[in-house]
């Protein structure tokens, strides 16, 4: 009879612990759970559950990445958040706090290195100031030329872009460029909007969606003029995102009702993906790729702790081998 050695040319492995380096198609035995595991990629995106946040929060910033993102500011009403926390790829832990309390504010950077700028204060009047953190500490920065709430941000701490935002309605179609140092105008965006996704760096942004009313509208930003966009599937705003100009993903928001929807960009067109958050929320932050993207806070209707991790089509997955 033919052996799993004799056609493989190896055993299989009997392993107290699932491997942390594996190859598609490797199959090992884990003799701690008694049971038999393969890897796999797969085949869809999907959202995982992750821990919650610390603190339940809508309307705050995100930056860095799945393994090493940075939550801060927001609202928990009837209160205005100055509270950050940093995400290690499993737990949230506290941080300090921004030294202007505020929500609606824009983000971008890493976790060692952010930048958090405009947004509402406590007394929800539209502020331009500017804040960077070091991975321990907030410190004042060159304020916003044009104070706003509801911006978006992209792009690195020395190498910023604030887009949108209004101060107070209607929606601003304002572009601002941080050098680290100091903010200088860009190019004005084609549509005025508040509320929308924001993904990739200065030179190479992605608008995603407007409102309210929710829209579908997307615009791609080179530096110094913005242009049209493939218009997303699902017409939202106070929507989260990740990736870039090329491969970005957009989830939740407010379409008019609350969505989980999530959807894939490839720099010309999105594509829906069948896996939606299982927790659907509006107002939420994010952090991440396209092919490993971080979803937290939101409301639906109140304010959210909840976390979620995207694993996208591709990634390596384990799954147990059941026989019947």
């Amino acid at each position: 009879m033919a052996t799993y050695k004799g056609i493989q040319g190896f055993t299989i492995q009997n392993l107290s612990a699932d491997p942390s380096n594996f190859e598609e198609g490797q199959v090992w035995y884990n003799s701690t759970s008694n049971v038999w595991k393969v890897e796999e990629l797969t085949t869809a995106g999907a959202w995982a559950t992750g821990n919650n946040l610390g603190t339940a929060r809508v309307y705050f910033a995100g930056v860095g990445t799945q393994t090493e993102a940075l939550a801060f500011g927001g609202y928990s009403a009837p209160t205005v958040l100055g509270v950050t926390e940093e995400y290690n790829g499993s737990t949230w832990s506290p941080s300090n706090n921004l030294n202007t309390t505020r929500y609606q504010l824009g983000g971008a950077g890493t976790q060692t290195a952010g930048l958090g700028f405009g947004g509402a204060d406590a007394t929800f009047t539209p502020t331009s100031a500017t804040e960077e953190y070091n991975g321990s500490t907030w410190s004042p920065a060159t304020n916003l030329p044009t104070a706003r709430a509801a911006l978006r941000g992209a792009g690195t701490q020395t190498a910023a872009l604030a887009a949108g935002g209004n101060n107070p309605p209607p929606n601003t179609n304002i572009t601002e460029e941080y050098d680290g140092t100091s903010w200088t105008g860009g190019g004005a965006m084609i549509n005025p909007r508040s509320e929308q996704g924001m993904a990739g760096t200065q030179t190479a942004a992605l608008a995603i969606g407007v409102g309210p009313p929710a829209g579908s509208v997307v615009e791609e930003y080179d530096g110094s003029t913005w242009t049209a966009g493939g218009a997303l599937n699902t017409a939202r705003f106070l929507l989260a995102d990740a990736g870039t100009q090329t491969a970005a993903l957009a989830f939740g928001g407010n379409t008019g009702s609350v969505t989980g929807a999530t959807e894939e960009y490839n720099g010309t067109s999105w594509t829906t993906s069948p896996g939606s958050l299982n927790t659907a929320r509006l107002g939420l932050s994010s952090a991440g790729t396209q092919s490993a993207a971080l979803a937290f806070g939101g409301a639906n209707p109140a304010a959210t702790a909840a976390t979620e991790e995207w694993l996208g089509a591709g990634s390596p997955t384990t799954k147990t081998i059941t026989v019947s």
